[in-house]
């Protein structure tokens, strides 16, 4: 049972108040800071920026090394370094925050530090940390955009995401919370039909106004809904919210034909933090106030199209500067047709997780599995690839922690997922080569799903 809107904000905001996150101080400003001139947004990021940089002098031993070897130091700590200036810093990479964390993070920023994991797009674990400001950032800014589709803070959403095979007291506790803020979790971990089929009854009896989840869950769903003739009655929806990896064309048009609105792209990261959001416009718009994002080639040079290079700037915690992210992504020239002053992305081109079979009919995010691998220590790469609904090849480049535990842990952690029946052909790696097309893809599934759910996935290979 839901709660009243304004007894879920109260709650929410008591929350974040408990746990010192700024987050409805940084919304406030956020509402404020999106109608600023192009110009006022610059100026705002180069205060934005000098303040990191010397934060990232003083805490961040890696930072400041490479502050010195660009010449910036005096600048930095004189707060004078324009957005042009930034390009003369190298870019840093996923290994570089991996294999420096301890050189990067400040342990004593106001208001703690909190430790997270993340696969990456390549398969390769990413310990990383992050602070309040970071927290309340990426939090402000979904609930800015949700009221760019006409939503307050309190009013009822479900959540199309990844859970744990079992509920301990801390995640029982947690689902009270998600109740009394008005959000129903919906675990994408299982998406067996019969699953699907309570799903959509409880989306009709939540009767939520948003819907947020992976792009291919969401799909997944759909698909279902539709081929089982299904009438879907959800008065007050008005957005479905994807993220976790780019949403294809006919994903879009199968989600909006099915559930009756418009879909709204999400586009962010564990490490990154939220990056952009689709407004009703269609328009993709960055969080200028709290990230500026470089599109670069290889080589370093400015492109129309290529990898987003991104500087957090609420990432004091762990500071992220020219960090590159691995997502593919197409600049666009445009404004906001909206008179707002933050940038506009063209769209997301990279990332995307295949889906895994389990030998019961379970159909699962790859992200139930990416779960177990990158939480092992010792598994430095990985790559899975499902031969069979039973049979799964595990690679794995290990680092100077890898043992018997950790090989044990794999078995036990991917059986947890998938059945205590399922073979694992466990392979040691001195790399991981990428695939034919250059990309790096964590999650590889031979298996099919069955009638009209193929739908869901396949048609966007094409």
């Amino acid at each position: 049972m839901s709660v009243p809107a304004w007894l879920a904000r109260n709650v929410f905001r008591a929350q974040e108040a408990a746990m010192h996150r700024p987050t409805f101080s940084m919304l406030a400003e956020l509402e404020r800071s999106q109608w600023l001139s192009r110009e006022a947004m610059q100026a705002l990021q180069t205060e934005r920026l000098n303040a990191l940089l010397q934060s990232a002098l003083a805490h961040s031993p890696w930072h400041a090394a490479r502050l010195r070897e660009a010449g910036m130091v005096d600048a930095a700590a004189a707060g004078a370094v324009s957005l042009s200036d930034l390009s003369r810093l190298p870019t840093m990479n996923k290994r570089d925050a991996r294999d420096n964390v301890e050189q990067l993070v400040w342990r004593e920023v106001p208001g703690g530090v909190f430790k997270y994991t993340t696969g990456g797009s390549s398969g390769e674990p990413l310990i990383f940390y992050f602070g309040r400001a970071r927290q309340a950032a990426d939090a402000a800014g979904r609930l800015r955009a949700r009221r760019w589709w006409g939503l307050a803070p309190g009013e009822r959403e479900v959540y199309l995401w990844g859970a744990p095979v079992e509920l301990s007291r801390t995640d029982r506790v947690k689902t009270l919370r998600d109740r009394l803020v008005n959000q129903l979790l919906l675990n994408a971990f299982e998406m067996s039909p019969e699953r699907m089929d309570e799903y959509l009854v409880a989306i009709r009896d939540w009767n939520p106004k948003a819907i947020y989840g992976y792009a291919s869950s969401l799909a997944l769903l759909a698909v279902h809904a539709e081929s089982r003739g299904a009438r879907l009655e959800w008065p007050a929806l008005r957005v479905v919210c994807a993220t976790g990896e780019p949403l294809f064309p006919h994903q879009r048009e199968l989600i909006e034909r099915v559930f009756g609105v418009p879909v709204s792209v999400e586009y962010g990261a564990r490490d990154a933090g939220l990056m952009a959001l689709q407004s009703p416009d269609g328009s993709l718009l960055q969080m200028s106030e709290t990230h500026l994002i470089e599109v670069l080639d290889d080589a370093g040079n400015p492109v129309e199209e290529g990898e987003a290079v991104i500087t957090s700037l609420v990432s004091e915690a762990q500071p992220f500067i020219r960090y590159r992210t691995g997502d593919v992504v197409r600049r666009s020239g445009r404004r906001d047709p909206g008179g707002r002053g933050l940038e506009v992305l063209d769209s997301v081109v990279g990332r995307q997780t295949d889906f895994i079979v389990a030998a019961d009919g379970r159909i699962m995010h790859a992200l139930a599995v990416i779960y177990v691998l990158r939480a092992i220590p010792g598994v430095g790469q990985f790559k899975l690839i499902q031969h069979a609904v039973n049979r799964l090849e595990v690679l794995v480049v290990p680092d100077q922690r890898w043992d018997n535990e950790a090989r044990l842990a794999v078995f036990s952690g991917l059986r947890a997922r998938l059945g205590e029946a399922l073979e694992i052909d466990l392979k040691l790696q001195e790399r991981i080569a990428p695939e034919a097309s250059g990309k790096h893809r964590y999650v590889v599934s031979h298996v099919p799903l069955q009638g009209a759910l193929a739908q869901a996935h396949a048609g966007g290979q094409s």
